[in-house]
């Protein structure tokens, strides 16, 4: 009778045995204790901390201080690359504009016969002003084909700042300060002809 006390001790202690290995097996699925790689930090108050901190993507992680200056750069040449687009657009709808003025109107195209020779003259001068992209082309279909390239240019240009809103939302000082600096760098070196002053937050 004495034995059988011993046998139901020894089961206790294998079953105890049992709940510490369950137990260490929850430890190890913990992030960065050895089951994967930790998870990125998401903060919705502002922090300077930037540690796990994840910029847009997962695989843009700060995980030391070489990525978190090199992203630092990264993010002011994409801010600084915004201002350029802005500066290409607006340099197109000047272009696009000086062509729709030297394009010839619909009614330019029915002239009277004694008009012949002042149409001519008109006709040499837009060969020499007018690219050969716009040759033979009315106001009419200058105007809607630039409107065209402009719609696009305008969806990658509103696609280019709501993706600067969000690198800005990671709520982090630094990268908040990385996307000042780039706009402000990009205002000096591209924007010397446009008003400093922004319509809406975004775009």
């Amino acid at each position: 009778m004495d034995h059988s006390g011993h046998d139901h001790s020894a089961h206790m202690d294998h079953s105890g045995h049992g709940d510490m290995s369950a137990a260490g097996d929850m430890h190890s699925g913990h992030p960065g204790m050895g089951g994967g790689p930790p998870r990125c930090s998401m903060n919705m108050l502002f922090t300077w901390n930037t540690e796990n901190l994840c910029i847009v993507f997962r695989r843009w992680r700060i995980d030391s201080t070489f990525t978190l200056v090199v992203s630092l750069l990264a993010i002011v040449a994409l801010a600084a690359g915004y201002e350029a687009l802005r500066e290409g657009i607006r340099q197109y709808e000047a272009w696009t504009n000086k062509r729709v003025e030297t394009a010839p109107h619909c009614r330019d195209q029915y002239r009277d016969d004694e008009d012949v020779e002042p149409q001519h003259e008109e006709e040499e001068r837009l060969t020499e002003t007018t690219t050969p992209w716009f040759l033979g082309q009315n106001a009419a279909a200058v105007t809607k084909r630039a409107h065209a390239i402009k719609s696009v240019l305008y969806g990658i240009q509103n696609f280019y700042a709501f993706m600067i809103m969000l690198i800005f939302m990671t709520y982090n000082g630094w990268v908040m300060l990385a996307c000042s600096l780039g706009a402000a760098l990009g205002y000096f070196i591209f924007g010397s002809r446009t008003t400093a002053t922004k319509e809406t937050a975004c775009h």
